[in-house]
């Protein structure tokens, strides 16, 4: 009997072959479906071991027990590749020279978020490097027409003031991205010239504070980084209470300062999602477009470690590929059809079923 469950065990442990080794990860596994709690130092340990499949079904099931089997497809439209920052991973950043840039105009915009809904789409995701040619003012009026289509609105343009924030909840918009990519404070600002972790921070409190429905995000892999500050942002999530989490493989960029260093690890980001369903299982959470880039069935794999959300991309096709944050973004680009029903194949195939509904995070869990 002793011999059958070891190797049952062994099955979802494949990495590990002490039996004390798979008793104690099994505990920690098992703590953290039911409890949704777990210290840095098991969070840790976890994400150091080579394969765990176990892992992965514990996020499954959790993320069917309280998000259920709809996928959400929001409509992303990157409505502009000018950015004033000069983030070392990212290709936008203001001192890369060589990528074309663009800016859509509010009519372009307006006729992408128009396009999305006729695919029924419940949300439109309107993602910017920080580019102060739009004002405040600019994008409230977008923002209000797209509310006009009976939609949600999600925001992703960086970090602005707490009025700014204010005028544009006005507006309509629902939800807010802003990824703190490491909440490490001494690695944040290695990778931030001229950039403030405490203001990013600010800007997360003023989000959730002013009623957005709040969404952050690490990026995995990064120079420098360890399990312990990986552990550590999965923490800092749950503390600010995020509502969606979006994770993704570093993946170098020709023109960054960082275009030869190592590129994330898959398996580690797969972990992490799995660890984020477990410790917060309400939330939202994307299988992000890196993970689709950087990884065979990379969508499909995502959706299997607790992820609910996929983010088409409605943009206009010639733009697609100059939203250049990474290598490899963009190079695919299908007409709207074939791109929403290949997803709408894929969540079928997983027995999984599309929302039909905005898809907003319904709290089950007290914190």
């Amino acid at each position: 009997m002793i011999h059958k469950q070891y190797g049952a065990r062994r099955k979802g442990y494949k990495g590990l072959e002490n039996m004390k080794d798979i008793l104690k990860l099994d505990m920690l596994v098992n703590t953290l479906e039911n409890e949704h709690e777990l210290d840095k130092n098991s969070l840790a340990e976890l994400l150091e071991c080579k394969d765990v499949p176990i892992l992965y079904t514990a996020a499954d099931r959790v993320r069917k027990k309280f998000v259920g089997d709809d996928v959400y497809l929001r409509g992303l439209i990157e409505f502009s590749n000018f950015c004033c920052r000069t983030c070392f991973y990212c290709g936008l950043r203001a001192a890369n020279s060589g990528i074309k840039r663009y800016r859509m105009e509010p009519g372009e915009v307006i006729e992408c978020a128009a396009n999305a809904v006729k695919y029924g789409l419940k949300t439109i995701v309107l993602q910017s490097g920080e580019d102060k040619f739009f004002t405040v003012n600019d994008l409230c009026k977008i923002v209000d027409k797209i509310k006009d289509m009976g939609t949600a609105v999600t925001l992703s343009v960086g970090e602005l003031s707490r009025n700014d924030y204010t005028a544009l909840k006005h507006a309509g918009a629902d939800r807010y991205l802003l990824r703190i990519e490491t909440s490490n404070e001494k690695l944040y600002e290695s990778l931030h010239p001229r950039m403030s972790y405490k203001n990013r921070v600010r800007c997360l409190y003023d989000l959730k504070e002013l009623g957005y429905e709040t969404g952050t995000g690490c990026l995995i892999g990064l120079p420098g980084q360890t399990p312990e500050m990986l552990a550590e942002d999965l923490l800092f999530f749950k503390k600010i209470d995020a509502d969606m989490i979006g994770m993704g493989p570093f993946i170098p960029c020709k023109g960054t300062p960082l275009e030869y260093e190592a590129e994330g690890n898959v398996e580690t980001v797969l972990k992490m999602m799995a660890l984020a369903r477990l410790l917060m299982p309400d939330i939202n959470m994307p299988v992000t477009t890196a993970l689709g880039v950087k990884a065979d069935d990379g969508y499909r794999k995502g959706l299997g470690c607790g992820a609910n959300v996929i983010m088409p991309n409605m943009g206009i096709d010639d733009y697609k590929k100059l939203y250049a944050i990474y290598p490899g973004k963009g190079d695919k680009v299908e007409t709207l059809e074939n791109q929403i029903n290949v997803i709408k194949c894929l969540i079928s195939k997983e027995g999984r079923v599309v929302g039909k509904h905005f898809g907003g995070r319904i709290r089950t869990v007290k914190i």
